[in-house]
């Protein structure tokens, strides 16, 4: 029996903690946060930060693991590798994983390779901040150089708005970084995103979705994904080649990644993120309604060793959407309302919270109530839907 350790065990995490057991695997899980769901799902539990390289590395040793695996978890993704290099697991090498992981990091290693790249730097002073960006074309986008589910990502338009913003991205970054860069104009409606699989060092999935944003709470976070991406084929091959050029450069061998990406005005592509781990919002698991395609089982059979993975992609002519279940006001939650017009367009509901819980105003993914999964008779129908959800989607907050 191959023993798993998993580093977290929020909702979206529990997939895979699922897929392992029923794999046959004995899974560890180790997450700091007492309320996760995942510690009465994996075999044990310890409550110990993700991030905490040392402290996962003594409990890896102390319970003989296997493998590793930080589904869906940006903080923890370095974590696993480090813990992977020591104890000599398979693995992707630690240093690139931190390059992926680090915005800052990444921003660099595409400058340096000729990727194309937004003029961008950090910062950990912000009187640095006020001579550096002199130099710098308004807008700009704010971020923490290591957080996720776009925490403290701000879009700022003027040097009046660019202290506050500093001062929220850096509240929110572990390292207490944080990185400017110019704003990109894209030329397409929806930005790309979705997830891509490494096996053997090559890249043999990619599934590409759009990302529906949301300018009535934080536009900067995703509220939903659609398929079919629509970006044409041109611009996917485009895609595909950037991509394994990154997976060459850092001599990556496996595993799934998050992707983020942006054509801009002049039609330059510009690999916005390339997160290494599985996709949050349960994108593998729209994935594998799609394509069939199961990126749970690719990622957790990969870590382990197997030799048998297949990602057998069916190209069938559908149309399917998530949409993240989100508040414009903090509250206590009282339900979900949906139209009944759209009822039997829902294919699966995953809901985080129970009745009387507290929700918060959705400027994070983590403020995510929940997750509603549809499927559409064609894609004017698809986007005329995604683009009015509170039409048919309500989430009642008091």
């Amino acid at each position: 029996m191959k023993r798993l350790l998993l580093l977290g065990g929020s909702a979206q995490q529990v997939t895979a903690i699922k897929y392992a057991n029923k794999s046959g695997c004995y899974t560890i899980l180790c997450d700091f946060l007492q309320d996760n769901p995942g510690q009465y799902i994996a075999h044990k539990y310890y409550c110990v930060s993700t991030t905490d390289k040392n402290a996962v590395l003594e409990i890896a040793i102390k319970e003989k693991i296997d493998a590793i695996v930080a589904y869906a978890s940006d903080p923890a993704a370095p974590t696993a590798a480090y813990v992977s290099e020591k104890l000599g697991l398979l693995t992707n090498p630690y240093k690139s994983v931190e390059t992926l992981a680090y915005k800052d990091k990444f921003r660099e290693f595409l400058r340096i390779n000729n990727f194309n790249c937004p003029r961008a730097q950090s910062f950990k002073n912000y009187l640095d901040v006020k001579e550096a960006i002199k130099d710098y074309k308004f807008p700009v986008m704010v971020k923490p150089v290591d957080s996720s589910g776009s925490k403290g990502v701000v879009r700022v338009e003027s040097t009046e708005e660019l202290k506050d913003a500093f001062i929220l991205a850096i509240e929110q970054s572990r390292q207490r970084k944080v990185i400017i860069e110019e704003f990109i104009i894209r030329d397409h409606s929806y930005m790309i995103g979705g997830d891509c699989f490494v096996l053997n060092g090559k890249v043999e999935f990619m599934g590409l979705l759009n990302c529906h944003r949301n300018n009535k709470v934080n536009p900067l976070v995703p509220v939903g994904k659609s398929y079919p991406v629509q970006v044409s084929d041109e611009r996917i091959a485009q895609i595909n080649k950037e991509v394994q050029r990154v997976v060459d450069l850092l001599e990556i061998k496996l595993g799934g990644f998050n992707l983020e990406i942006i054509f801009d005005k002049q039609g330059s592509l510009h690999l916005i993120e390339m997160g290494p781990r599985n996709g949050g919002n349960m994108i593998p698991d729209l994935l594998k309604m799609i394509t069939g395609v199961d990126l749970v089982a690719a990622t957790i059979d990969a870590a382990i060793g197997l030799d048998t993975i297949e990602l057998p992609h069916t190209n069938k002519q559908l149309y399917f959407a998530t949409h993240n279940l989100h508040t414009s006001k903090s509250g206590i939650y009282k339900g979900i309302r949906i139209n009944k017009e759209i009822e039997n367009k829902i294919v699966k509901k995953v809901i985080y919270k129970k009745i009387g819980d507290t929700v918060q105003y959705f400027n994070a993914a983590n403020n995510a109530i929940g997750i509603i999964f549809l499927k559409f008779e064609s894609v004017e129908e698809m986007h005329n839907l995604m683009e009015r959800t509170e039409q048919w989607i309500n989430v009642i907050v008091e």
